[in-house]
């Protein structure tokens, strides 16, 4: 692979468009490294920070390799989270969109019954959380036959999660003739372990910290007790003023009381943890990402591999309990060359675990004192201007690839005995529309979606007002947005 951009001769015209449309230019040193081994067919051991872009790494020449015809499941991929889980399957539906590659993302805490209609369908690639991936492997609804390659994503954080087993229970149950690649930012003896287990004789991937992948994060700390630290936290970002910041918090509770003080101080906020709807934790995490709100208050489901452009500030209203989850807490700052700020507050109780982290990260945080009173007076101008101030809207990794894109809504699916089938014959008989400008078909229960490509949406909801599939007259219109 050439070092400044993505060429390969193996990789086809429709993945290279792709690629260049989501904004890729030049490779980062995983992509250079495991995208060739995994066109090469070979298993894979990659040690890589978070932020080194091994998403694309993989998901590059997997969605080279699928063979489209095919509609069985050909690569299974699994992360730890199901925030995690949407992010790559929507990073794979957009490296595959001009080839159509169909990625579906299996979860738990969400319809089990519309997963297993969705599997039924074409599904080039499936991502998922071990836990409902094993429940549909044992319930028969993720057939496995076809699968050639295997995906372990994030794996330390699988371990900390305690999902370890539960993955090796779902490599027992696919295809011995298979490809492994094996992600992991740290390498714990589990791990190698794992990797000694399952993968034959792998390229072994370890990629150092670059200046550009090294966060530059001033680390700092303030001493508070308990009872001050809601007053320290509205000081502190009153003072500091960040453009985008997350707060975590240890457990729910704590979430929910900082989300309700800083509402009700009229921060523009958003939460983020367990114990919500899956619908809104998406929901939060979409509107965070497109700047509609600076402050996000969350638990440690936000610290892991959450691709946000831009955090200046991350505030710990709590000492994480785990050592692991500082370096994952602080690493939504500081990314891609850019500098950030990492503060905690810390209680008498939690100085000890201060100290642990530090020795753990090979760190020192700088003791800051409270702002008083007359600074943070000072500084409530220019807070208030900027908290009542929209951002601009932030940069969407897909926005060029999706320009052309048009997803288009049909009121008629599986209860109507409509199929894939049916739709691109009556499609791609319109005046000036071929079947390559047919994209990823869904069809659900009651409803269909089409993405029609290459700029053509309008002229396929034009002419189907007019047009019957299989007999029926359906409503068609643009698909609203989710």
């Amino acid at each position: 692979m050439d070092k400044r951009d993505f060429v390969d001769n193996r990789l086809s015209d429709v993945i290279i468009k792709a690629v260049a449309d989501l904004g890729y230019d030049t490779p980062t040193a995983v992509q250079q490294a495991v995208i060739p081994a995994v066109l090469d067919g070979k298993d894979v051991l990659v040690q890589s920070q978070t932020g080194s872009g091994k998403t694309a790494s993989f998901g590059i020449p997997l969605c080279e390799k699928v063979e489209w015809t095919e509609n069985k499941p050909q690569v299974l991929v699994l992360e730890p989270t199901r925030e995690l889980a949407q992010q790559v399957q929507e990073d794979l539906i957009n490296i595959g969109r001009y080839k159509r590659i169909k990625a579906t993302a299996v979860y738990g805490k969400a319809s089990y019954i519309k997963q297993k209609s969705e599997l039924k369908q074409k599904s080039h690639i499936v991502v998922g959380t071990p836990g409902r991936v094993l429940d549909h492997v044992i319930k028969g609804s993720l057939p496995l036959e076809k699968i050639n390659c295997l995906v372990i994503d994030e794996a330390d954080e699988m371990l900390n999660m305690g999902f370890i087993d539960q993955v090796k229970e779902i490599i027992a149950a696919l295809p011995k003739n298979k490809n492994t690649l094996l992600f992991s930012a740290t390498m714990p003896k589990v791990i190698e372990q794992m990797s000694r287990s399952y993968l034959h004789e792998p390229t072994v991937i370890k990629i150092a910290a670059t200046e550009k992948t090294t966060p530059k994060i001033q680390h700092a700390f303030l001493d508070v007790t308990e009872t001050n630290k809601m007053a320290a936290l509205e000081a502190v970002t009153i003072v500091e003023n960040p453009d985008t910041c997350i707060i975590f918090g240890n457990t729910q509770e704590k979430v929910n009381d900082t989300y309700d003080f800083l509402v009700e101080a009229g921060y523009p906020v958003g939460k983020l943890h367990g114990g919500m709807m899956q619908e809104d934790r998406f929901e939060v995490m979409d509107a965070f990402r497109k700047g509609k709100f600076r402050y996000l208050v969350a638990t440690d489901v936000a610290a892991r591999g959450i691709d946000i452009e831009n955090i200046t500030h991350v505030i710990n209203l709590d000492v994480p309990f785990e050592k692991e989850s500082y370096i994952h807490r602080v690493g939504r700052t500081g990314r891609a060359g850019k500098e950030g700020f990492a503060l905690t507050f810390v209680t008498p109780k939690e100085e000890t675990l201060k100290k642990e982290i530090e020795h753990f990260a090979d760190l020192s945080m700088t003791r800051i004192t409270l702002p008083n009173a007359k600074l943070v007076a000072r500084s409530k101008s220019a807070f208030e201007a900027k908290i009542t101030t929209r951002q601009k809207p932030k940069h969407q990794k897909a926005k060029r690839l999706n320009e052309e894109i048009t997803k288009v809504y049909f009121n008629g699916g599986k209860k109507k005995k409509l199929r894939a089938l049916d739709f691109v014959g009556t499609i791609s008989k319109i005046d000036g529309v071929a079947s390559e400008d047919i994209g990823i078909i869904t069809i659900q229960e009651n409803v269909t979606y089409i993405d029609i490509l290459n700029g053509k949406g309008q002229l396929v909801i034009q002419a189907m007002k007019e047009r019957t599939i299989k007999g029926k007259q359906l409503k068609v219109h643009v698909a609203r947005k989710k």
